[in-house]
């Protein structure tokens, strides 16, 4: 254990303005357990501007933080992500400037690290830009799913885009190849859903009628006999919203082995398809800092692509 010998006051800076006194605590107090922090929270320990202050207390720049002494734990020798995963990951960056980073995430990354998984993509960037003051993630993806993964280099860049998310204001498409023959044009699906966990397993998300309001719409670009490649944009972002809205319309994506028909899996494995067919494929949103509209994009895995020229199509 290391001490925090004496009383800390700490002026909130702009790029920490907006965050939860608890939340802005626990990442200056790593190595305290949780509760530890509450409890100085509670006791009155910590203050702000010299009064005392509940846990969702909003930070303000210039706020003047009491920080009492403290025993941190002596932080493990952290761990280093592969060099070829390093490699990897940096050569699919698709657009950095000081205030986000884009990546073109592949399939079989999961965004953080966490439940056996050693590395996410969130901590390879941390490594390869240790210079940057925060790296966070501004939207998730599922671990199958390649694409689009944006980050904020700042905080100020990630409350403008996490409000511009909520407000709808990011256009988020992927493309998904689903199993069965389409017939007609775009559908819009407008299904509630809810995310359930079963005693001892892990998170599904199903269709329920007290769910949280979820869209998307599927709309057919290539007929093949027995599938349909489809650009998918959706209004809202919920746990595997597309995976199981395309499901409920009896179009499951392909290679989903969650949700998907495990008959098709098998035979588009036979034919080579080795991942789910799903991937984020545009983000059109404002620039956080200088109103740019932008429009990022990330092409098709030559795998995936390739897995389309085999297809037979559907007959005319």
């Amino acid at each position: 254990m290391t001490d925090v010998p004496k009383v800390q006051t700490v002026e909130v800076s702009d790029e920490d303005a907006g965050q939860r006194i608890d939340n802005w605590l626990l990442k200056r107090l790593k190595g305290v357990p949780k509760t530890h922090v509450y409890r100085l929270l509670r006791t009155g320990q910590v203050r702000v501007n010299k009064g005392r202050a509940g846990p969702d207390r909003k930070l303000v720049a210039g706020d003047m933080v009491r920080v009492p002494p403290v025993r941190v734990a002596a932080p493990d020798a952290p761990r280093r992500a592969p060099d070829d995963l390093l490699r990897r990951v940096e050569a699919r960056i698709l657009y950095e400037d000081e205030y986000l980073l884009a990546l073109d995430k592949p399939s079989g990354l999961a965004v953080h690290g966490g439940s056996g998984v050693g590395f996410g993509a969130i901590e390879v960037l941390r490594t390869l830009r240790p210079d940057a003051r925060s790296l966070e993630l501004v939207h998730r993806l599922d671990r199958d799913t390649s694409g689009l993964l944006l980050v904020a280099k700042r905080r100020s860049a990630l409350r403008t885009l996490h409000a511009a998310m909520r407000e709808g204001r990011v256009g988020k498409r992927y493309l998904a190849l689903l199993n069965g023959a389409w017939s007609g044009g775009p559908r819009r699906v407008d299904v509630p859903l809810e995310e359930h966990r079963p005693e001892g397993g892990e998170r599904v998300t199903r269709v329920g009628a007290q769910g949280r309001n979820a869209v998307s719409t599927f709309i057919p670009e290539r007929r093949f006999r027995d599938s349909v490649l489809t650009a998918v944009d959706i209004e809202t972002g919920r746990m595997h919203q597309i995976r199981v809205h395309a499901a409920h319309i009896g179009h499951a994506v392909l290679g989903d082995d969650k949700y998907g028909d495990r008959l098709a899996n098998r035979a588009a494995k036979t034919q080579g398809l080795a991942r789910m067919f799903l991937h984020a494929a545009r983000l059109r949103f404002v620039h956080p800092a200088d109103g740019r509209d932008l429009i990022l994009e990330a092409p098709l895995e030559v795998a995936l692509q390739r897995f389309l020229e085999i297809l037979p199509t559907a007959a005319p």
